[in-house]
């Protein structure tokens, strides 16, 4: 046991000499092998350069690794060409807008009143002339009578003051006659002078006010004929405001009371308006071929023309408005639609376009 305990302790022991011995040959290999190594590793390099310089090969750019690494057989790309005023010109120019209606009107009444009945709704076609509207008209119906029965009294004022006047012009007459024969005195004459020139002027009086009687009912039979409220134009109606019951007025004051009773659009009336770029609304002419699309019928080419060019631009945006006519008239093209367009070159624009970029070239 003590016997195998020793061996395997002897086992366990580390050769000393061997140790120094390995030690001393990696030394050795370690203080004479590496100039051999570093010798023939600058010779290679000095290789390298002089077989460089031999080639007559540019000297690589030393700011850019990348370029250092390319083949020397790679050919370089050309630079794109730069965008000139001939090639901005070729195709066709789109732009994007909205569908409106040139006229297009929210019908209101001119006068303060409740409102009684409403006679037309959304989506109801109406003609121009048309009620669409009534107020309450009490008050407006007494006015007129008022007035008109002033206008009477006046009108028999006339009559009466007229009979006075032609008795007082025949008693003036025979005063005047028997003053001539000294059978009337001067008291007497000038007594049926001034009565005749009393009842001139009440006559006159009495016509004025006859007048102006006439004049204030004409104004309320206007006010009442204002308490039915009638569409401006023919369209179709495509909001209605107000509801029976409801205080409407020409002016807000306050925050139950109403201005308008509906809205009508005028649906022949429609077209495009868009904001073309400024840099391009050079190629948009007057009267120019154009194709719409509407968002809501993609598949459905409409085609159009240039009604206008406005003339301003918008400062911020950098663009001009453009509008433009349908060339028909459909009743599924709606107001306020979003559509886009594109403005077609005719074919000897392009031509001659053709020709010209050619020639620079």
């Amino acid at each position: 046991m003590n016997d195998d305990k020793a061996k395997l302790l002897r086992s366990l022991a580390i050769d000393r000499t061997g140790a120094s011995a390995a030690g001393g040959e990696a030394n050795d290999r370690r203080r004479y092998g590496v100039w051999p190594w570093l010798g023939l590793a600058a010779a290679g390099v000095a290789a390298v350069v002089a077989i460089y310089l031999w080639s007559g090969a540019p000297a690589p750019d030393r700011a850019s690794p990348v370029n250092a690494r390319v083949s020397p057989t790679a050919q370089p790309q050309p630079a794109p060409p730069l965008a000139t005023a001939a090639s901005r010109d070729r195709g066709d120019l789109s732009a994007s807008g909205y569908v409106v209606a040139q006229r297009k009107a929210t019908v209101a009444a001119e006068v303060t009143g409740k409102v009684v009945e409403v006679f037309v709704d959304e989506g109801m076609s109406v003609k121009e002339g048309q009620v669409v509207a009534r107020l309450d008209a009490t008050l407006a119906e007494k006015d007129l009578e008022l007035s008109q029965s002033r206008a009477e009294a006046a009108e028999a004022a006339i009559g009466a003051i007229t009979a006075d006047l032609q008795d007082a012009t025949r008693i003036l007459s025979r005063v005047q006659t028997l003053s001539q024969r000294n059978f009337a005195t001067d008291a007497d004459l000038t007594k049926a002078q001034a009565r005749v020139g009393v009842l001139t002027a009440q006559l006159k009086q009495a016509q004025s006010q006859f007048l102006t009687a006439q004049i204030d009912a004409k104004r309320n039979a206007s006010v009442l004929e204002k308490h039915q409220i009638r569409a401006p134009f023919a369209g179709v109606v495509v909001d209605r405001s107000a509801q029976p019951g409801e205080m409407i007025s020409p002016l807000s004051v306050g925050g139950f009371t109403r201005t308008g009773i509906c809205t009508i659009v005028d649906m022949d009336s429609i077209e495009v308006e868009v904001d073309v770029n400024e840099a391009f609304i050079g190629r948009v002419k007057a009267g120019g071929a154009v194709n719409a699309v509407l968002d809501a019928y993609p598949d459905w080419t409409i085609p159009a023309s240039v009604i206008a060019i406005v003339p301003t631009a918008n400062r911020e945006k950098a663009t001009v408005r453009v509008r433009i006519r349908f060339d028909q008239r459909d009743p599924r093209i709606l107001p306020d639609m979003a559509v886009k367009v594109t403005f077609l070159r005719d074919a000897n624009a392009g031509a001659a376009a053709t020709t010209q970029s050619t020639a620079a070239n």
